[in-house]
């Protein structure tokens, strides 16, 4: 790996430099080359200086903004791969990036494993595309020579750790390495030449590398990932890009398999032990609840104020205690998959009206005025779980009650956005500053402050709204600001059942 990674240098340009050294510390061990910067104007000089293969390009920095960076690396004469990284998934920012010329994106904070795959992943792909332009070179056109040529392409894809196949426009495949026959319990000595199938039987990824193959992505980056289990605990991650000719008509497409069992096995004992001990939880502490509240109420003398002020406070502590289980259950559920196993088609403006109306009263209680505005032409139906939807935009509702003032004004708009629907939870409420957007999705984090301190929660709603949105296939972003509000956007596309 090390002598692969050399000629594929790695500049990290962030102004944290936590963000810095670790990212350097965990390239450099599976060997990349790595330099860093902490501003935008370091970066630009730096590239202007020696070339990198590689950016990791934070979006938030002072001076020169990661949007800015990026639209220079553009005009640049060698233009790197470029990978955002950012505190919080944005809609908008997201997909100008990509349009920017992005090849992919990370949120912060990310484990060193999802760095080595996203880094890894394009260097897989500087290798294959200076391998390309090599054989373009020795006047190989076709990728079944491939298979017959002992060039050094085949010589790197067969050291590859990881399973790599390459299929041609047809789905056959015309090469596979040691790591793909192994991970797939095949023959050492088996054979390409017949269709993807033969090896791999599952449709839908087969259906995924056919059209890969046949150049029916124009964006390479709206190409999915694809997980798959293969039975006895095993699971495995897949990630296709075509391979393009001298002439840029698509030849077939490579696919590279990661192992990641262990992560599964991780994330599911991490489930079902918050799991038992919620669900532990939950019938005994509910009844201490009732008992605790029946037994004071007797012996507490009712002309006391004070008396009475702990009894109250007793019901909301332990009240606050069962709210918060049942989020860690739903959180549960959520990383287990338990969601859109039967999506139906949602009629998302009826769907938004029943909530607004449902909240309405809380809102009428603290004298705000709660409105709901649709376009005029009717929103398609989405084809989800209303259970999902009813969940992230009541949650984001309640919020937006909690955290306007008396007197304060919501509104929830929604709007057709080419293929997707986007709704916006608008207020003009407390708002929250820079310093707290970035972890306001983790879990048990709260904004607190003078004017928040008061305000009850179990810090695990935002953390359900981003969990189910993930799940459906959308995304989430937040603008805010103290003293001004905040808008929350929520990005679905039309068939939003659950993302594989």
């Amino acid at each position: 790996m090390a002598d692969q990674n050399d000629a594929i240098r790695v500049l990290i340009v962030d102004d944290e430099l936590d963000i810095r050294e670790g990212s350097e510390r965990i390239l450099k061990r599976i060997g990349y080359p790595v330099h860093t910067a902490a501003r935008g104007e370091e970066a630009l000089a730096y590239l202007q200086q020696r070339p990198a293969a590689i950016v990791l390009l934070d979006l938030k920095m002072p001076g020169i903004d990661g949007m800015e960076v990026l639209a220079r690396i553009q005009e640049m004469e060698s233009i790197p791969l470029v990978i955002v990284i950012t505190g919080y998934a944005t809609v908008e920012t997201a997909i100008k990036a990509m349009k920017q010329g992005a090849y992919d994106f990370i949120p912060k904070p990310f484990e060193p494993e999802q760095l080595r795959i996203v880094v890894n992943r394009a260097a897989e792909k500087i290798r294959l595309t200076r391998e390309a332009k090599m054989l373009e070179r020795e006047k190989v056109r076709t990728l079944s020579d491939l298979d017959m040529e002992k060039s050094r392409i085949r010589t790197i894809i067969e050291a590859l750790p990881d399973g790599v196949i390459v299929t041609n426009n047809t789905g056959k495949v015309v090469l596979m390495n040691p790591a793909f026959k192994q991970l797939f319990g095949l023959d050492a000595d088996v054979k390409t030449g017949t269709q993807i199938e033969d090896y791999i039987p599952d449709e839908s990824f087969c259906r995924l590398v056919m059209d890969i193959s046949q150049g029916k992505y124009i964006d390479y980056g709206d190409i999915p990932d694809h997980e798959f289990s293969l039975g006895k605990e095993k699971y495995l991650r897949a990630r296709g890009q075509p391979v393009l000719g001298g002439k840029k008509e698509c030849l077939g497409a490579v696919v590279n398999f990661v192992d990641i069992t262990a992560m599964k096995v991780l994330d599911r004992l991490k489930s079902e032990f918050v799991a038992k001990v919620s669900h532990e939880l939950r019938s005994p502490l509910a009844t201490i609840h009732e008992q605790i509240a029946q037994v004071l109420k007797d012996m507490v003398d009712s002309s006391i104020p004070a008396e009475q002020d702990i009894l109250s406070r007793a019901k909301e502590k332990t009240q606050s205690l069962i709210s918060m289980i049942g989020d860690l259950l739903d959180l549960s559920h959520i990383e287990e998959g338990l969601i859109c196993h039967e999506p139906q088609p949602v009629q998302l403006g009826e769907l938004l009206q029943n909530i607004v109306d449902f909240l309405g009263s809380r809102a009428v209680a603290k004298k705000q005025s709660l409105l709901l505005r649709l376009p005029d032409e009717p929103l398609p139906p989405i084809t989800t779980d209303p259970l999902a939807l009813e969940s992230i935009f009541g949650n984001l509702i309640t919020n937006a009650i909690n955290y306007t003032p008396e007197g304060g004004k919501i509104e929830v708009a929604a709007e057709l956005a080419g293929i997707n629907i986007i709704v916006k939870v608008i207020d003009n409420g407390f708002g929250i500053a820079d310093k707290h957007i970035d972890r306001i999705f983790e879990r048990f984090y709260r904004v607190k402050d003078e004017k928040t301190r008061y305000i009850t929660g179990t810090g695990l709603g935002l953390p359900i709204v981003k969990g189910l949105v993930d799940s459906l296939g959308g995304m989430i972003h937040v603008d805010s600001a103290p003293g001004e509000g905040s808008t929350f956007s929520v990005l679905l596309p039309t068939t939003a059942g659950r993302s594989e």
